[in-house]
């Protein structure tokens, strides 16, 4: 399997008490296709893995799978703090048809020997042998995937991505360096983008990038020729809304607010979240009125 390009980490519509709104889900994965997406990442940080059933996982799989129907690759987060529970998501994505799990060392114990991180890897490829995109994200974390630890780690299980998702451009080029001809290197943070892109990174799963809507798509074509104002404009874009979003409530009610300020269905938080202060709001509807996403 060949994952490259806009891969959206897509929102989990949930209703004021918290129930899962798949119907909307369903709008929001069409919306991304219908933008261009080159690929749809499910259960991601922005879909708020961490408030997911095992079965709501299975539901969001089945839903996502059905709607793409081949025409792009799924991934979906599976992450835990155990390999015992990263393969019970494992095997609700399996089963409702994803092409790929994408999956981070284990969150909350805060500490990993390379030995403990290829096991954890190697257990959960065995249980659900679907491709693997790592995930490195030392804020969700607490420990960064260095390169002699990724390198163990792909030459363990069939690694066809990695998302790199630490604000470090110095780790991101030795990343990019390494292993960028061995798979495909998504860069995370907005304003590595660019960037990250020149210097053969193939890929994005990033947070703003959607909320420019078609011009999302036209991001990796734009990185692979000479700079121009519409790449520094976009540039300058991606770097002011990933700003924003970052800094304005708790993740990921601002993207989900932004969202719905576009007209996407993406609902609310679900607990222990909460939707952004009126005030908030307000601050984030003028940086986006100021990037033209919406109508001043």
């Amino acid at each position: 399997m060949r994952v490259k390009g806009n891969v959206p980490a897509v929102v989990t519509p949930f209703d004021e008490g918290g129930g899962l709104m798949l119907d909307r889900f369903g709008d929001v994965v069409r919306w991304h296709l219908d933008q261009g997406a080159d690929g749809i990442c499910v259960a991601g940080d922005n879909g708020e893995a961490w408030a997911l059933s095992t079965e709501e996982r299975r539901h969001l799989a089945e839903t996502a799978a059905r709607i793409v129907d081949g025409k792009v690759p799924v991934l979906m987060g599976a992450s835990a703090t155990t390999a015992r529970q990263s393969i019970a998501y494992a095997e609700a994505a399996a089963e409702g048809g994803v092409d790929a799990l994408m999956i981070g060392p284990q969150p909350y114990v805060l500490k990993a020997t390379t030995r403990e991180l290829v096991s954890r890897y190697e257990a959960i490829h065995k249980a659900v042998p679907l491709p693997l995109v790592i995930y490195n994200s030392p804020r969700r974390t607490g420990l960064s995937l260095d390169v002699e630890r990724l390198g163990a780690i792909a030459d363990a299980v069939p690694v066809v991505g990695l998302k790199e998702a630490s604000r470090d451009f110095f780790h991101l080029t030795n990343i990019i360096r390494v292993f960028g001809e061995r798979f495909c290197v998504f860069v995370g943070p907005a304003p590595f983008i660019f960037p990250g892109l020149a210097i053969g990174a193939r890929g994005f799963i990033s947070s703003g990038p959607e909320l420019f809507g078609k011009r999302a798509a036209k991001i990796c074509s734009l990185a692979g020729g000479n700079p121009d104002e519409e790449l520094r404009e976009l540039h300058f874009g991606l770097t002011s809304i990933y700003e924003t979003l970052m800094g304005t409530g708790t993740w990921p009610a601002a993207l989900k607010a932004a969202l719905n300020l576009i007209g996407l269905p993406a609902g609310v938080p679900r607990e222990p979240v909460q939707r952004l202060d009126p005030d908030l709001l307000a601050r984030l509807r003028a940086v986006m009125i100021e990037l033209a996403m919406i109508p001043g």
